[in-house]
């Protein structure tokens, strides 16, 4: 009974100093910043969805396209990388490029396929969160050169792209009836693809600190004035090749190698 007094007597004296090192501790304020403009960007194209402006809603997601590649190298830079930002980037996505792309192709011309419709875009915005969910598990046991399944991102990008590209054409869902099978089918076909095991190029062995060539910048420049020509077009394009890139590896026999954790 001495023993248990004791440890009764000891709890309030703890809880005051776990308290005050969890406010000491505080959080990184830049790099989630950057998670925190990706969330609203989410959000942002949610809210524009809903008011029938599909076009700033697809944009919204490519901003937030930007800023999800730009938190993360910022953390390692400035060496500000935390579990909090981890877990809060992973729901910033899920928002972002999970829910709001999904409500995007729903709202626009998914609805009219009835239970069919809503049924597509839950297969898509499931798969994200499956696939955020695997790769947070998978960090350190996978090959960094390549990407397990479609990153979410990229596969964000196709949906509003898609729907993007066809907003900007001028094409209208009531006049095409084409366009709800074809959104539909690329919305279960993005999602699958993301939950895959195919591998896609990550990028990460990309040095961005070596110099380069003069006509490096010259294409470089050049590459911008094509996007800027049609961007919701070429933006589409592109992101729909690297989509399919996996395939091309995965029918090549091309495979990201499990590596041990100390690798």
């Amino acid at each position: 009974m001495g023993d248990l007094g004791d440890f009764e007597d000891s709890r309030p004296e703890l809880a005051p100093r776990t308290i005050g090192v969890l406010r000491r501790r505080g959080i990184y304020l830049l790099p989630n910043l950057f998670t925190t403009g990706v969330l609203f960007c989410g959000f942002f194209a949610i809210v524009q969805a809903m008011n029938g402006r599909f076009d700033i809603a697809a944009i919204a997601i490519f901003v937030a396209l930007v800023l999800d590649g730009m938190d993360g190298r910022v953390a390692r830079w400035t060496n500000t990388q935390s579990e909090f930002g981890a877990q809060y980037d992973s729901i910033a996505d899920m928002v972002a490029f999970g829910a709001a792309p999904a409500l995007v192709a729903y709202t626009w011309v998914l609805k009219d396929l009835g239970t069919a419709g809503w049924i597509g875009a839950f297969i898509y915005c499931a798969a994200t969160g499956i696939r955020l969910a695997r790769f947070n598990t998978n960090i350190g046991t996978v090959d960094k050169r390549y990407f397990q399944g479609l990153p979410c991102p990229s596969g964000a990008a196709v949906l509003a792209g898609l729907v993007w590209m066809l907003v900007d054409f001028g094409l209208k869902p009531d006049q095409w009836y084409l366009i709800a099978g074809v959104t539909w089918a690329a919305a279960v076909f993005i999602g699958m693809t993301m939950v895959s095991n195919l591998p896609f190029y990550s990028f990460k062995e990309v040095s961005w600190k070596q110099r380069v060539p003069l006509w490096v910048i010259l294409v470089s420049v050049f590459g911008l004035s094509i996007v800027a020509s049609r961007p919701s077009l070429v933006l589409f394009v592109l992101f729909l090749a690297y989509s399919l890139s996996g395939y091309v590896m995965w029918a090549s026999g091309r495979r990201g190698r499990t590596v041990l954790p100390e690798e």
